[in-house]
């Protein structure tokens, strides 16, 4: 059986709902409510010593994209992050989230440029041949990426949708 992850909050390919989009507090235009998703998988490939999860945006007008989410060191027995545990009350001990691209650790929900096409969300969960990487909180996203891209066994993702009106 081969990785998959799944969310009670959205199908693949559907749009995300606005519980979870950017709170107004950070500045960017959106008032959602912020709030990470639930996210579970299953299907683990044998050797899988822990779980990462990220969510990303390629459609982000920056030229490499957004890092909204990464949660690393994950413990092997875990397989589902509850709605909400992005702001860090969720998170199963021994994991760790790292910086996005907002600066700071935690999920910080879509809000793409005001008129922009609808933009991707793409939540991917890695199945980790190691128990910890070696990262910290202020690990930059892509050091967290290069890392990842080391030490994956298998990976799954799903995508959510959001275009602001």
């Amino acid at each position: 059986m081969a990785l998959q992850i799944t969310s009670t909050d959205f199908d693949d390919g559907d749009y995300l709902g606005p519980d979870h989009i950017l709170a107004e507090e950070y500045g960017f235009g959106c008032a959602g409510g912020n709030r990470s998703p639930q996210i579970s998988w299953s299907g683990a490939p044998e050797g899988t010593a822990s779980y990462a999860l990220t969510c990303y945006d390629p459609d982000a007008p920056t030229g490499s994209g957004f890092w909204h989410w990464v949660v690393v060191n994950i413990p092997a027995d875990v397989t589902e992050l509850a709605a909400g545990a992005g702001d860090g009350s969720g998170i199963p001990a021994g994991a760790l989230q790292t910086r996005t691209d907002f600066g700071k650790p935690g999920y910080g929900g879509p809000c793409p440029p005001e008129g922009d096409h609808p933009h991707r969300y793409l939540f991917t969960v890695h199945a980790v041949g190691v128990e910890e990487l070696p990262v910290d909180a202020d690990t930059m996203p892509a050091v967290v990426g290069f890392m990842l891209n080391f030490n994956t066994l298998e990976k799954a993702g799903l995508m959510g949708l959001y275009k602001r009106r």
